[in-house]
């Protein structure tokens, strides 16, 4: 028996850095994606990447060796993990979602692999089993701090619908999200700074929001319920990190809530300066983004975007806009001779729209 499942990448609309606080965010869903072809095999676990050429067997699911392999065999290794007799396998992915850009590639392999194995194996796992066990794939086989936003986006998002995830416990709500009828598109531009979650800057910050929720007794920094407050009580000469960190987190959760009011209220054109605000606090406070990504959001706003934001962890990846659909061209051609005249690489543009998320294919 040889299934085939395809699980997408996403773009977070806004809510960046709160998945890990037990805040807000709301990605949707996008049309590139990985398709993850599993059958029983004889004997090991061979793995092949179209997109690398490889191929790779291992014998043991706990030996793995490091690289695109632990995505690819983690779920299998998790399910292991959970007593599931996992039989020999082979496993081919092949990924159209760009690779160190942010949008979220690691989870489109994790998430395909992940219902792929659970119904070649006829497990019959709940939705939040299928959370728990890409997220695991994840966090502790390849060893990436994420939070949990971009597999709840690749598992349950759906076409023409933004995802509401609340991660305190990890609920979620669809909500409608249709720029189209305003004759707005969400442009997406790649500025090809690739970026690596299981580094150090990304679990750096992390560390910090851990550390301003234990100073001020919280739980998460989801539970700020008095900035000002809470920023006078971060108060030693060492704090500037933690005050910082607590103020993009706290402000956030606060755009996403309005984003979503707005949305709801079929006002999509309104959020574009939700979008800026984001972008600057996670440039001025929690400081995560890169010159090209803060070139690439001034540059889109001057060329017509309601609003622009980086997108991902940050320290390299994707910039989106908000923008009128008239306007696309120029503005991509203006974040392109922007980039040419700061000797950046050459960027790449793309219009995304909301898609669905995991879904069967005939095999």
């Amino acid at each position: 028996m040889t299934v085939r499942w395809r699980a997408p990448g996403r773009v977070n609309l806004i809510g960046e850095h709160t998945d890990y606080n037990a805040g807000l965010a709301l990605p949707f869903a996008i049309e590139q994606g990985c398709t993850a072809t599993v059958s029983v095999a004889q004997h090991g676990f061979t793995v092949t990447s179209a997109q690398n050429g490889e191929q790779v067997t291992v014998d043991d699911l706990h030996e793995l060796p490091d690289g695109w392999v632990r995505y690819a065999l983690g779920p299998a290794a998790v399910l292991a993990s959970r007593g599931v007799d996992v039989p020999p396998l082979r496993v081919e992915i092949d990924s159209d979602v760009p690779l160190g850009a942010g949008l979220s590639s690691s989870a489109a392999v994790v998430c395909s692999v992940t219902t792929a194995l659970d119904d070649l194996l006829g497990l019959d796992l709940s939705p939040d089993d299928l959370l728990a066990v890409s997220r695991a794939a994840e966090n502790d086989v390849v060893g990436a701090p994420t939070g949990g936003l971009d597999q709840l986006a690749s598992l349950r998002c759906e076409a023409g619908q933004v995802l509401r995830c609340d991660f305190a416990d990890f609920s979620t709500e669809l909500v409608p999200f249709d720029p189209a009828a305003h004759g707005l598109t969400v442009l997406v531009v790649d500025t090809r700074v690739e970026h690596g979650h299981a580094g150090g800057e990304y679990a750096a910050r992390r560390h910090a929001c851990e550390q301003a929720a234990t100073r001020l007794g919280l739980g998460s920094l989801r539970e700020v319920t008095d900035l000002p407050a809470a920023l006078v009580a971060l108060d030693r000469p060492e704090d500037g990190e933690l005050r910082r960190c607590t103020r993009h987190v706290a402000t956030e959760n606060a755009r996403v809530q309005e984003v979503v009011e707005l949305l709801r209220a079929g006002d999509v054109p309104r959020i574009g300066p939700l979008l800026s605000a984001s972008h600057a606090s996670l440039r001025d406070d929690f400081r995560v983004t890169v010159p090209e990504l803060d070139l690439a959001a001034a540059t889109l706003e001057e060329a017509g975007a309601l609003g622009a934001r980086m997108t991902g962890g940050g320290f390299g990846g994707c910039v989106i806009a908000l923008v009128p659909v008239d306007r696309v061209d120029a503005a991509v051609r203006a974040v392109e001779r922007a980039f040419a005249g700061a000797g950046h690489r050459a960027p790449v543009s793309f219009t995304a729209r909301p898609s669905a998320g995991a879904s069967r294919l005939d095999a």
